[in-house]
C-alpha cells in the first residue's frame, strides 16, 4: 500500500470514527416521570442536573435507548426530587459503525420540601 492511500485510509478511517450528530428533540417547562401530588406539595428549585441512557453501537445499536429512563436518571440524583424544570432532551447518535446512541435529559430539581426527610428552604 503506497503512502498516498495510506493517507486516503487514514482519513476515511477518522471521518467515520469522528462522525457524530447530536439533535436537540424537545424543550420542555416542566417534566416528569413520577407520580406526585402537584396541589399538595411546597416545591422549591434545585440544582441542574443530567440524565442518560445510551447503548454502545457495533454495527448495530446494543439496546434501545428511553427518554424516560434518561429521565429517571436525572430525577433520582435527589432523593426529593420529583420532576424537573427547564427541561432539554437531546437525542445521541455517535456512531457510525462502531460508537454509541442514546438520550440526554437536562433540567433543573423540583423538589418537594413535604417529603420525609426533605425539608429545605
Amino acid at each position: 500500500m503506497s503512502n498516498n492511500e495510506k493517507t486516503i485510509l487514514v482519513a476515511v478511517l477518522s471521518a467515520i470514527t469522528l462522525s457524530a450528530c447530536t439533535v436537540r428533540v424537545a424543550d420542555m417547562t416542566v417534566g416528569s416521570t413520577k407520580n406526585y401530588n402537584i396541589n399538595a406539595a411546597k416545591f422549591v428549585k434545585g440544582k441542574r442536573v443530567t440524565g442518560e441512557d445510551t447503548y454502545p453501537v457495533i454495527l448495530f445499536p446494543l439496546g434501545i435507548p428511553n427518554v424516560k429512563t434518561a429521565m429517571d436518571r436525572a430525577i433520582e440524583t435527589d432523593k426529593c426530587a420529583v420532576g424537573l424544570t427547564d427541561v432539554v432532551v437531546t437525542q445521541l447518535n455517535h456512531s457510525f459503525i462502531v460508537g454509541s446512541m442514546g438520550f440526554r435529559v437536562e433540567g433543573d430539581q423540583i423538589i418537594d420540601t413535604t417529603m420525609p426527610d426533605c425539608n429545605r428552604g
